[in-house]
C-alpha cells in the first residue's frame, strides 16, 4: 500500500478538521471588511472594533493551552464541537450589534475562546495524530492548506452581501457558515477512538501536563519560535484588519479588499502544501526564519509605495504563500520535540505568543492610526521586528537545529 493510501482511513477526520479551520478561520480572517460600516453606523472608533479583534486574539491565545489540556482529559470532539456552537453564537451577536458591547461582546468575548477550540491549535494536535510519522509534515501542510480556502469563500460572501444589503447582512451571512462548522467539528471528533503511541520514558508523553509545561518552558529551542511567533501574529492580524480600511482610506474599489483576502486565502493553499512537504525535508526553523523575513520585506515595499490593483493582488499573492506556511513548520517542530500527547498544549504555548502579537497588531494598529492619522509608523515597527525576528529565528536554526530527516521514498 502506498503512503497516502494509508491516509485512507483517517480520511474522514482530516475532512472534517480541515472543514472547521476552513470556515473558522475564513470568516475570522475577513471581519476587516466590516470595520468602516459597522464604526459608521454605531459611531465607534476604528480601534474600539480593532479593540474587539484584539481581546479576541488574547483571548484565544491564552485559552489554547488549556484548550489542548481539555481535549487529553474531555476528548477533543467535546471540546471542539462546544467551540463551534459558541462561534455561531459569537457571529450572531456581532451580527445583532446596536454599539461598543456587542462589538466586543460577539467579536471578542465569544469568537476567541471558541477559536481555541476549533482554530488551528487544535486542528493541528487532531490531524498529527491518525497519520505515519513520514507523512505528517505534508499532512499538517494539507489540513493547513484546506484552512485557507475558507478567506475564499468568506470574503467574496462577506463583501457580496456588505455591498448588497449592508455590513449586518454579510455577518448574518457568516452566522450560517459558521453552523456548518458544528457537523464538521463533530466528525473530526472521531480522533478520540485513535489512540496514542506507547508514550517514551522522559519524554514529554510520559509526564503530567504540569511537567511538559514546565520542560517546554526550559526549552530554549522552542523559546526562540514561540518568541519569533509573536512577531508573525502582530503582521498578520495588521494585514487582515487594516488591509481594507487602507485600501478605502486610498480610495481604492471595496471589492478589492475582498478580492486580496480572497487571494491571500487562494495563495495559502499554495504555500501551505509547499511549507508542508519542505519541512519534511528541510530544517523547519530555517524556513520559518526565512518567511519571517521575505514576509516583513514585503510589506515594507506594499506599503511604502501607492497601491494600486495590480500591486495589492501581488502583496496579497506574496503574503498568503507565506502565511499559514508557518502552521505546519511550528506544529511539526513542536511534535518532534515533545511528542503528540501534549502537541495541543505546547504548540498552545506558542500560539498564546502568537496571539499576544496578534492583539497589538489589531489594537496597536487601529491605536496608531486614530493617533497619527496614518498606518506609516505602524508599518515600520511591524517590518522592523518581523526582519530582527527572522534574523534571530535563521541563525538560531543554523547553530542549534540538525537537518531534518528525509522521509523514505
Amino acid at each position: 500500500m502506498s503512503k497516502l493510501g494509508s491516509l485512507r482511513g483517517a480520511a474522514p477526520i482530516l475532512i472534517g478538521v480541515s472543514v472547521m479551520l476552513s470556515l473558522s478561520m475564513g470568516m475570522r480572517q475577513s471581519l476587516g471588511l466590516f470595520v468602516q460600516p459597522a464604526v459608521k453606523e454605531l459611531s465607534i472608533a476604528v480601534a474600539d472594533f480593532t479593540l474587539a479583534v484584539a481581546v479576541q486574539n488574547l483571548i484565544w491565545g491564552v485559552l489554547q493551552p488549556l484548550a489542548g489540556i481539555w481535549a487529553v482529559r474531555a476528548g477533543f470532539r467535546m471540546v471542539m464541537t462546544a467551540g463551534a456552537v459558541l462561534y455561531a453564537l459569537g457571529m450572531l451577536t456581532l451580527a445583532m450589534a446596536t454599539g461598543y458591547a456587542g462589538v466586543m461582546l460577539g467579536a471578542g468575548l465569544m469568537i476567541g475562546p471558541s477559536l481555541a477550540c476549533i482554530g488551528s491549535g487544535i486542528a493541528m494536535a487532531v490531524a498529527s495524530r491518525p497519520v505515519p510519522v513520514a507523512l505528517r509534515s505534508t499532512v499538517l501542510g494539507m489540513v493547513s492548506a484546506a484552512g485557507s480556502l475558507g478567506a475564499m469563500i468568506a470574503a467574496p460572501i462577506g463583501q457580496a452581501l456588505n455591498a448588497g444589503y449592508g455590513w449586518r447582512a454579510g455577518v448574518y451571512g457568516f452566522v450560517v457558515l459558521a453552523l456548518i462548522i458544528i457537523p464538521a467539528a463533530w466528525m473530526a471528533g472521531r480522533i478520540d477512538k485513535v489512540p496514542l503511541p506507547s508514550p517514551v520514558a522522559n519524554t514529554a508523553d510520559s509526564k503530567s501536563a504540569k511537567a511538559a509545561f514546565v520542560s517546554a518552558l526550559k526549552n530554549g529551542q522552542f523559546m526562540i519560535i514561540a518568541a519569533a511567533y509573536f512577531v508573525c501574529g502582530l503582521q498578520l492580524v495588521f494585514i487582515t484588519t487594516h488591509l481594507p480600511s487602507y485600501l478605502a482610506i486610498c480610495g481604492m474599489d471595496p471589492m478589492l479588499s475582498a478580492k486580496a483576502l480572497g487571494t491571500i486565502g487562494g495563495f495559502n493553499v499554495l504555500g501551505s502544501l509547499f511549507f508542508g512537504w519542505a519541512g519534511g525535508r528541510w530544517n523547519k526553523p530555517m524556513l520559518l526564519g526565512m518567511i519571517y523575513i521575505v514576509r516583513s520585506l514585503t510589506l515594507a515595499v506594499y506599503f511604502y509605495t501607492l497601491p494600486t490593483p495590480g500591486s495589492t493582488i501581488a502583496f496579497a499573492a506574496v503574503m498568503g504563500f507565506l502565511w499559514l506556511g508557518v502552521v505546519p513548520l511550528v506544529s511539526g517542530t513542536v511534535a518532534e520535540m515533545f511528542g503528540l500527547r501534549w502537541q495541543a498544549m505546547i504548540g498552545g504555548i506558542a500560539f498564546m505568543s502568537h496571539q499576544l502579537g496578534s492583539a497589538v497588531g489589531a489594537f496597536g494598529g487601529g491605536l496608531l492610526y486614530d493617533l497619527m492619522g496614518s498606518y506609516s509608523l505602524a508599518v515600520q515597527l511591524g517590518a522592523g521586528m518581523g526582519l530582527t525576528a527572522g534574523v534571530i529565528q535563521l541563525v538560531a536554526g543554523l547553530s542549534r537545529w540538525p537537518r531534518a530527516p528525509r522521509p523514505a521514498v
